[in-house]
C-alpha cells in the first residue's frame, strides 16, 4: 500500500497555495482567459484562436453601392506554452525536520510566481508596439503622460491602464513626488516615506516591479526599407492550394530591410520609419507622430517581423480601410530610425484586457510511492505537488509544477518606456 502524504506536507502545500496569488503582482493586472475545458484544450494542442476587436468604417452619402465588401472577422492565436517545475530531494535524515520542507515550499512559491510575472512582463515589454523614448532619467508625471498620449491619440481605451517600473525608475519618480512644489502634502509624505507613486498618474496605475529586463542598444546601424509596396492586408483566413482554410495572425507583418549589420538586429528593438505616422484607429486621422514599431523576429534573411502590422490601405480593400493604423506605405529606401539607443531597463505598460494569462493543466496518475496534491488559486493557476520515495537510500523526491500561457492580443495596446536614451 502506498504511503499517505505526511501531515507536514499537507500543511506546507496549503500554506503555499494560500499565499501564491499574493506574489502575482503583474498577473493580477492581466486578464485571466481560459474558454475551453481541459479535454478540449488537449485536443487542440493547448492553442486556440480568440476574436480580435472589430473596427468599422463609415462612408459619405446615400449611395453606398461601391462600398460594400466582405467583413473581416479577425482572430488572434493564444496558447499555453509554459511549464515550470521547482523540485528537490531530501534525505531520510533531513526529513526529520518538518520546517525544511515548508521552507522549500516557500522558495518554490516565490520562484514559480516569479516565473509567471516574468513571462507576462516580457510579453508586454517586448511585443507591445508603443515605445516611449525618454532622454533623461525618470522624473514623474511627464514620463507617464507620454505613454498616455501615445495610447490616447490612437484611440486605445483609457480604462484599466497599468504601468510597471523597475525599482530605480520607480524610486526616481517617487523622489520627484516627494517635493512640495510637485505634489500635495499627502502625496509628498507618502512618496517620501514609502517611495509610493500615486495609483493614478496620467491615467495609469503605476506599480514597482522587482524584476527588470534590460534591452540592449540597437546595433543594426544604418537600415532602410528594401522595396516598395510593403503593406499588410488584414484577412480572417488564408486558403491553401488544396482549398484548405487557415486562420491568419494579423498582429505582425514582414518588412524587408537593407542593413550591412542585419545580423545585429534583435527582437525587442524599437524604431520608426521616416514618412510613416500613426493614425487614430477609429477616425483614421493622422496623429502627426511617427508610428513606433517593435522587432518581433527575423523570419527570413533580410526580413524582420514587425509589430504592429503595417496597414496603410495600399490595397484599397475594405479590411484595410477598417484596420488602417499608419498614414502611408513605407517608401523604398525610407530610413529606419532606431529608438533604443542606449542599454536600459524596460518599463512595460498595457491595458489589462489586452494582456492575457492563460492557466493550463496536465494530468498525472498516482501509483505506489508516487503521491500528489493539486489545488487551483483564485487566479486559476493549478499548482501540483508530487512526491516519490526512493527505496535505495530512503530519500524523497518532490516537485511543484504549474502550466500557463501568456498573450498580447493587440500590440498597439501595450508598450515599454526606456529612460536615459540619447
Amino acid at each position: 500500500m502506498a504511503n499517505k502524504l505526511l501531515r507536514e506536507e499537507r500543511v506546507m502545500f496549503d500554506k503555499m497555495v494560500a499565499g501564491f496569488d499574493d506574489q502575482l503582482v503583474i498577473a493580477k493586472s492581466a486578464e485571466k482567459y481560459r474558454p475551453l475545458d481541459d479535454q478540449s484544450m488537449q485536443r487542440v494542442g493547448d492553442k486556440i484562436w480568440i476574436p480580435a476587436p472589430n473596427i468599422a468604417a463609415s462612408y459619405d452619402g446615400f449611395d453606398q453601392t461601391a462600398n460594400f465588401g466582405d467583413f473581416a472577422d479577425l482572430a488572434v492565436p493564444v496558447s499555453i506554452g509554459f511549464h515550470k517545475s521547482s523540485n528537490g530531494k531530501m534525505s531520510a535524515k533531513e526529513l526529520r525536520d518538518p520546517m525544511a520542507l515548508r521552507r522549500y515550499g516557500d522558495a518554490a512559491k516565490q520562484k514559480l510566481s516569479s516565473d509567471i510575472n516574468y513571462a507576462l512582463f516580457l510579453t508586454a515589454a517586448l511585443q507591445g508596439s508603443q515605445f516611449v523614448k525618454r532622454n533623461a532619467g525618470a522624473s514623474g508625471f511627464d514620463d507617464v503622460a507620454q505613454a498616455d498620449a501615445g495610447m490616447t491619440e490612437v484611440g486605445v481605451p483609457t480604462a484599466n491602464r497599468k504601468m510597471f517600473l523597475s525599482p530605480r525608475n520607480y524610486n526616481s519618480m517617487a523622489g520627484n513626488l516627494a517635493k512640495p512644489q510637485t505634489s500635495g502634502l499627502r502625496e509628498t509624505m507618502t512618496a517620501y516615506e514609502r517611495a509610493l507613486v500615486s495609483n493614478d498618474v496620467a491615467g495609469f496605475e503605476v506599480f514597482k516591479n522587482d524584476q527588470s529586463i534590460r534591452l540592449g542598444a540597437a546595433t543594426g546601424g544604418v537600415t532602410t526599407v528594401n522595396g516598395a509596396g510593403q503593406y499588410w492586408v488584414p484577412q480572417a483566413f488564408s486558403t491553401a492550394a488544396t482549398g484548405e482554410k487557415e486562420n491568419v495572425d494579423n498582429r505582425y507583418s514582414p518588412l524587408a530591410v537593407s542593413a550591412a549589420t542585419y545580423a545585429n538586429i534583435k527582437a525587442g528593438d524599437a524604431f520608426t520609419i521616416t514618412g510613416v505616422n500613426s493614425v487614430h484607429l477609429v477616425t483614421k486621422q493622422d496623429t502627426g507622430q511617427p508610428q513606433t514599431f517593435r522587432v518581433i523576429g527575423k523570419p527570413a534573411a533580410g526580413v524582420i517581423l514587425v509589430a504592429p502590422a503595417i496597414i496603410s490601405g495600399g490595397g484599397g480593400t475594405k479590411a484595410e480601410i477598417e484596420y488602417q493604423n499608419v498614414t502611408a506605405t513605407p517608401a523604398n529606401g525610407a530610413a529606419i530610425n532606431w529608438l533604443n539607443t542606449v542599454t536600459a531597463d524596460l518599463n512595460p505598460f498595457f491595458v489589462k484586457e489586452n494582456l492575457l494569462l492563460l492557466p493550463g493543466s496536465f494530468s498525472i496518475e498516482e501509483e505506489a510511492g508516487w503521491l500528489s496534491m493539486r489545488a487551483t488559486t483564485d487566479l486559476g493557476i493549478a499548482i501540483t505537488y508530487v512526491r516519490q520515495g526512493e527505496i535505495n537510500d530512503l530519500s524523497m523526491k518532490f516537485r511543484w509544477d504549474i502550466d500557463f500561457g501568456t498573450a498580447l492580443t493587440n500590440p498597439q495596446m501595450a508598450g515599454a518606456m526606456a529612460f536615459n536614451q540619447t
